[in-house]
């Protein structure tokens, strides 16, 4: 199965995909071109193509050493599913035939009773169905065939991430076709958008990982303190790679490569630990696909190595956290980038158009991006110095902003001076400066041909942001097509929407500080934008009523697919932070508390062996640490005891939105007070008592 060490990545790349190599060279013209005509166009699947490619489909699998296949989900859960069946089949003479149906590829049946729904179904309503997704290809992972797949009930309800993924990215191209037919863009016959996710994560050893209950449960230390050493000297970001992490990053990229996922940066990040893994964008869906396996490949290659991939946005206090970057972007079938400004982005209407499309709908649903991005994680991580604040905003940089005024204000575009970096060498090569800097403060940014949206978590699946960043930008288009397709004069009503919508959304862009905390206040205070901090606070407004139109207008969601997920995000919110709770209650009672209380009795005797000695040493070092560890101890019981107490009060609250409201204001506010004795009593006890490894220990410990 695995690539031999001679073979060169050409060679290897992509060997376990069913990819469209595999299919031209494995199925007949007329029915290859038939399921790209579906892939490229949407076209309805024939099941008589359905039955040859499984065919086609499971002599590969076999020949690859593959014995059963699954349909490959991805349901609420936010991570991926599969159920696993052997291509056998019994023969009339009593042996065994390898089959695969067109049926069996199309169509799947697993339990949909045991997968959060929302209330979509009732527990005894077990019939769901997976259906294949032809858009993205079907790979081998271990001896299984893995077939990509949309979720949903039996009366049809989306029960996964995928299927409103693929619905936004239809309801998007509609409306750009729409657009670009008013530009002459005729031959044009598919929009897609394309998302390159960087991939932040933390390495630390197995048997380190192993001592942390808190890290087993949660997957994030509730205690610790920071080391003498952090990130401070800002000597690990780009830094040599060490061995151990470099034969980690080697084969997670063979095995990734494999798999067709174009893994192509990597580096050490900001922390200590912390490290990056980028990708080469891919259309949406197959992004989504790809960085899915990322997650999973991450941490199953980490185990090789002795290592465990902590994906947690927060797994440490006081370093940087780790996020996910969603670089988003809109391309035709033809290889146009509709986000590419060209040379002359002030005479460029069509680019334009689609920019302002994106700052109005940007600016219009605002909750809706921040709200795809919510988890009990991520709300650690947003607004602290490595992440963008909880408040969207757009930054454009300098040139795009000039021409953005120049038009509102009808005055010429002086455009911006090119000018070449001098470096004061002459043996450096001379090259042109960037006509604008990069902000990685800022939550949605552009970058030259594409949007980099930073408010993701490490452990999110980016399906969340792409189907509301989609849908949202579908809305605009559909509000300017409208406006457009009935002028009189095209070009007139084009230059008065683009001024009106510069006028009406220039809120939204801010190209200064986000981490300042003026900017906090005058984004909500003078500009009016929304700052939901956490998930609790921002859930709900999902089922507002401009979101619940936007979205059941685009066919993405049901009004019901949506009361369905605000039930499903805030009850995972609550069930996070209650064992999160739990976690820190058994850990403070049973093991911090009674290496305190033995630290102090090895005080206590070590006071009166020198006062049997001598009656009249003072013993004060030792009584002063008795006293100060007897009263952390205290504190720390009466702590845990009133977290407990808030934690069991959440029983009394009526609905799922009350609960997370007081897991919001009571439970995580007793956690922190819990955590303080905790982490101040493991400054002064002696290490061979305290019973975890260190912030030290676990961020130092690869070497």
């Amino acid at each position: 199965m695995g690539a031999k060490s001679t073979e060169s990545v050409p060679e290897y790349f992509g060997c376990l995909v069913f990819d469209d190599r595999v299919m031209k060279a494995n199925l007949s013209a007329k029915v290859y071109q038939s399921l790209k005509k579906t892939i490229d166009e949407g076209a309805k699947l024939d099941i008589g193509v359905a039955n040859a490619v499984a065919s086609a489909m499971r002599d590969w699998a076999v020949a690859h050493g593959a014995t059963h296949y699954t349909h490959w989900f991805q349901p609420l859960t936010g991570i991926t599913a599969e159920k696993h069946d052997s291509f056998i089949s019994p023969s009339p003479d009593g042996g065994v035939i390898m089959e695969f149906s067109g049926k069996e590829l199309i169509k799947g049946e697993p339990d949909a009773s045991s997968f959060p729904s929302g209330g979509l179904r009732a527990t005894f309503e077990a019939r769901g169905y997976t259906a294949w997704d032809p858009t993205s290809y079907a790979f081998i992972k271990g001896k299984t065939l893995c077939i990509p797949t949309a979720f949903c009930s039996y009366g049809g309800e989306a029960l996964d991430k995928k299927t409103p993924l693929l619905r936004s990215m239809q309801a998007l191209n509609k409306q750009a076709l729409r657009i670009l037919k008013l530009f002459g863009n005729e031959n044009v016959k598919c929009v897609r958008t394309s998302v390159g996710p960087e991939q932040e994560y933390f390495l630390i050893t197995k048997e380190m990982y192993d001592q942390r209950p808190d890290l087993r449960f949660t997957g994030r230390t509730l205690f610790g303190t920071k080391p003498p050493k952090g990130q401070e000297m800002d000597d690990h970001y780009f830094g040599v790679i060490k061995p151990r992490v470099a034969a980690y990053m080697e084969e997670l990229n063979e095995e990734l490569w494999k798999l067709g996922i174009l893994a192509k940066t990597e580096h050490n990040e900001v922390a200590p630990a912390q490290h990056e893994l980028a990708p080469i964008y891919a259309t949406t869906n197959i992004a989504t696909d790809h960085n899915q396996l990322t997650m999973e490949i991450m941490q199953k290659v980490a185990a090789k190595h002795g290592l465990v991939c902590l994906l947690h946005e927060k797994p440490f206090a006081g370093v940087n956290g780790s996020g996910k970057h969603n670089n988003w972007s809109i391309s035709t079938d033809t290889g146009v980038n509709l986000l590419s400004p060209g040379e002359t982005p002030y005479e460029n209407a069509q680019f334009l158009l689609f920019l302002c499309a994106v700052i109005k709908a940007v600016d219009d649903y605002q909750d809706l991006l921040r709200l795809a991005v919510a988890t009990a994680g991520n709300d650690h991580r947003l607004g602290a110095n490595e992440a963008p604040p909880a408040v969207v905003s757009i930054f454009l940089g300098d040139e795009l902003n000039a021409v953005l005024e120049a038009i509102e204000n009808d005055t010429p575009y002086k455009g911006t001076e090119v000018t070449q970096m001098k470096l004061g060498v002459n043996v450096l090569p001379k090259f042109n400066k960037d006509t604008t800097d990069r902000n990685r403060t800022s939550p949605f940014a552009f970058t030259g041909n594409k949007f980099e949206f930073r408010m993701l978590g490490s452990s999110n699946s980016i399906a969340c942001t792409n189907i509301m960043l989609n849908s949202a930008v579908a809305e605009s288009l559909k509000i300017y097509a409208d406006r457009l397709e009935g002028a009189e004069d095209f070009e007139t009503a084009l230059h008065e929407m683009i001024k009106k919508t510069i006028k009406d959304h220039k809120r939204i862009i801010f190209n200064g500080n986000g981490y300042d905390d003026s900017w906090i206040k005058e984004a909500t205070e003078k500009r009016g934008l929304l700052n939901y901090r956490t998930t609790a606070d921002c859930m709900p407004h999902l089922l507002d009523q401009k979101n619940v139109d936007m979205l059941t207008s685009h066919k993405v969601f049901t009004l019901a697919e949506m009361k369905s997920r605000v039930d499903i995000m805030l009850e995972n919110y609550c069930k996070t932070v209650v064992i999160e709770a739990n976690t820190m209650i058994e850990m403070a009672k049973t093991q911090i508390a009674p290496a305190i209380e033995g630290y102090a009795a090895e005080l206590a005797k070590t006071a009166a062996a020198k006062k049997a000695v001598d009656a009249s040493i003072a013993c004060a070092y030792e009584k002063g640490l008795v006293k100060k560890l007897s009263d952390l101890a205290d504190s720390i019981a009466v702590k845990a005891d009133e977290l407990e107490k808030a934690v069991i009060a959440l029983a009394d609250c009526e609905d799922i939105i009350k609960e997370s409201e007081a897991i919001r204001d009571t439970v995580l506010t007793k956690m922190a007070e819990l955590r303080l004795p905790c982490d101040e009593a493991e400054k002064v006890t002696s290490k061979k008592y305290w019973p975890y490894p260190t912030y030290g220990d676990l961020l130092f410990g690869v070497r």
